[in-house]
């Protein structure tokens, strides 16, 4: 295995789904400027998630689905004829 390949500089970070409001601490080496402040009372950097396993379909076992555009009715409307 090559050596000093893995940063060195780990600290406990505050991940927050936005999707959902959940949030957990975990080490990381991520770089942020917002903090925030933890159920144990210390203030820990914060990175904002889109998605997480707390909203994730696979994981949840919940289908969310997310239709940009009206991207789903093009579809549907475009393939209507085959799935009748």
């Amino acid at each position: 295995m090559r050596k000093d390949i893995h940063p060195k500089d780990y600290r406990l970070v505050v991940f927050k789904d936005m999707s959902n409001e959940t949030s957990f601490l975990s080490r990381s080496t991520v770089k942020t400027k917002e903090t925030i402040v933890w159920e144990d009372g210390n203030e820990y950097p914060v990175v904002k998630l889109e998605i997480s396993h707390t909203s994730h379909p696979y994981y949840t076992g919940k289908m969310k689905l997310v239709d940009s555009a009206g991207r789903v009715d093009k579809f549907k409307t475009r393939y209507k004829k085959r799935y009748e």
